[in-house]
């Protein structure tokens, strides 16, 4: 599990892609087709190449309901991930600023209620008499909760993006991309995706009523949609990325709500110069912490005030939060690890299960996510949840669906598995704690069954070699703004041989290196994180991105290394 990845070069796309492509210059040019690009309109990122408001299926249902409960108390229940909190800050502005008069939201803590709306949620959320409950990047899965909104008297309007398994809740409205028999053209969406076009749609009801302006309300949150379509690494097709860019571009003019700013500063980034990376590896996290650790109503109000003081103190909150998911992590990380490279190599489960009785489940989604990327197969962490259940938070590599697997044990085996839910990449479930030796039997025989030529090698997709002459801070300047780059259209990464002329050590783990393309060119700076230890001497092959170093002020361009392998 240690030894180098093998590097697999992207399949070059045809002649007549790479000419339809051809005003973007030749590298570019490979770069988008190699991503699946098959013509510049795929890379117009206005916002009038979204797909059509109407075209989602039952969008229109939802804008009715909304509009007879305008008057009403609505109550919206979000997710405790940064989906969550994106979508239900989006929803709490747009509707203050439709003029809608008794709005609130109420995000379940996780460790009291759990995911989704429970029938508890809805109990607590009925005290306060509202007619209409909102479901916000969840509820697609929540049957009983639905059932007891009903029963109660208050209408459901669910909004989600999650898969949905055999059975539907009996909501009043359902919008998902994701429902059977949907022709919306991204099924990729996010749970903050598929609110704003619910909003978009309402907006423009309301401006057809007479309500001046009403229409272009969401779109001013399009950088809550970018930060949450980031964060919940949904794929980024053509539809997302103009979300994630119109977003982006949004942050950059200064024209962000003051909670993304400060959380942007909190993580040592540059508002002006935001890219898709600066969302989800520093605001994304401090976000998330929240709802890991405490309570995701911290990020949300974050999210939702207006004053820079309030969000600079709830982005430092957050930050000191965060430390803490850190040092959890840390340990938990090391624990698992151990786990996994006691194993026997050649045995390796298909499906690596995991579970450690102190284990915090709110950290769970992570060690997943940090074993995954060692050991190149899915992987499944439990941690207790209480009254003998485990709380597991799966995550997948590329080819294999992890819901489609829960999906494929709760069918052979009924009862299992108490409830899961999730999409390809990324699911949780719930299971008795006697049940774990034989989910895990049964997770990794399903897995080969399934999935009998999934790849696990961990092979590394490279765009092959740069020219030396494109190791430049002008081009890394231009490849930053050249995304949106993320899930689905990764960021370039490109492979070749260089000679070590320095390197040393850097806070504590990480390597600093300089080197010189052995094709020719001059040097140029590299550091590989978390990759400190040997001594590279000769030439090495590096897998690795090109991006801008900037140290006091001065910028350069720096090769960021995947990884280092000697000649």
């Amino acid at each position: 599990m240690s030894s180098s990845r093998p590097l697999v070069t992207r399949p070059q796309a045809g002649a007549a892609v790479l000419e339809s492509l051809a005003g973007f210059g030749e590298l570019y040019a490979q770069l988008f087709a190699a991503r699946g690009v098959k013509s510049a309109i795929e890379l117009d990122y206005g916002l009038a190449n979204l797909a059509p408001i109407s075209s989602l299926e039952n969008i229109d249902a939802a804008v009715e309901l909304l509009l007879s409960k305008r008057d009403e108390r609505i109550v919206v229940v979000g997710d405790f991930d940064v989906d969550g909190a994106t979508s239900t800050a989006l929803m709490l502005r747009c509707f203050r600023e439709f003029g809608f008069k008794d709005v609130d939201y109420r995000v379940p803590n996780r460790f009291k209620y759990g995911y989704g709306l429970t029938p508890e949620i809805v109990k607590e959320v009925a005290k306060s008499s509202p007619a209409l409950i909102i479901t916000v990047d969840n509820g697609i899965s929540s049957l009983d909760g639905v059932e007891e909104a009903r029963s109660s008297g208050i209408a459901v309007l669910v909004t989600d993006h999650h898969l949905p398994g055999d059975q539907l809740p009996s909501a009043d409205v359902i919008v998902n991309p994701n429902l059977s028999g949907s022709r919306f053209a991204s099924a990729n969406l996010a749970g903050v995706g598929v609110a704003f076009y619910v909003l978009a749609a309402l907006g423009q009801a309301l401006q057809e009523q007479g309500q001046p302006g009403a229409a272009r309300i969401p779109a001013t949150y399009l950088d809550l949609v970018a930060l949450g379509t980031v964060a919940d690494v949904v794929p980024l097709d053509h539809n997302n990325r103009i979300l994630v860019e119109q977003g982006i571009r949004r942050m950059r003019a200064g024209k962000t709500v003051p909670g993304i700013s400060a959380l942007l500063q909190q993580g040592g980034r540059q508002v002006r110069r935001t890219v898709s990376s600066d969302l989800g590896f520093a605001v994304g996290p401090r976000l998330n912490a929240a709802g890991r650790l405490e309570d995701m109503s911290l990020g949300i109000e974050c999210l939702l005030t207006d004053d820079h003081d309030v969000a600079a103190r709830h982005a430092a909150t957050l930050d000191q939060i965060n430390k803490q998911r850190r040092e959890i992590e840390s340990t938990m990380r090391d624990q698992a690890f151990s786990y996994v490279e006691s194993l026997d190599p050649r045995r390796l489960p298909r499906c690596v299960c995991l579970y450690e009785a102190s284990w915090h489940q709110g950290v769970v989604g992570l060690i997943a996510s940090r074993v995954k990327d060692r050991c190149h197969r899915p992987v499944i962490a439990f941690a207790k949840e209480n009254d003998g259940f485990l709380k597991g938070s799966g995550r997948s590599v590329s080819g294999v669906n992890i819901r489609d697997l829960l999906e494929s044990i709760s069918t052979v085996r009924p009862g299992l598995i108490d409830k899961f839910g999730g999409h390809a990449m990324a699911a949780g479930l719930t299971i008795a704690e006697s049940a774990y030796e034989e989910f895990a039997r049964l997770a990794d025989a399903q897995l080969a069954r399934l999935y009998p030529d999934a790849d696990f090698s961990g092979a590394i997709l490279t765009d092959g070699p740069l020219p030396s002459d494109a190791m430049t801070l002008t081009f890394a300047r231009d490849l930053r703004d050249a995304g949106p780059w993320g899930s689905g259209f990764p960021e370039p990464m490109w492979s070749g041989d260089f000679e070590v002329v320095e390197q040393r050590t850097v806070g504590e783990k990480h390597l600093k290196l300089r080197v010189c393309p052995v094709a020719g060119g001059t040097p140029v700076d590299a550091i590989a994180f978390n990759q400190a230890g040997p001594v590279y001497r000769g030439v090495v092959q590096l897998a690795y991105r090109l991006d801008v170093n900037e140290y006091r002020g001065v910028e350069r361009a720096q090769l960021i290394v995947e990884q280092i392998s000697p000649v």
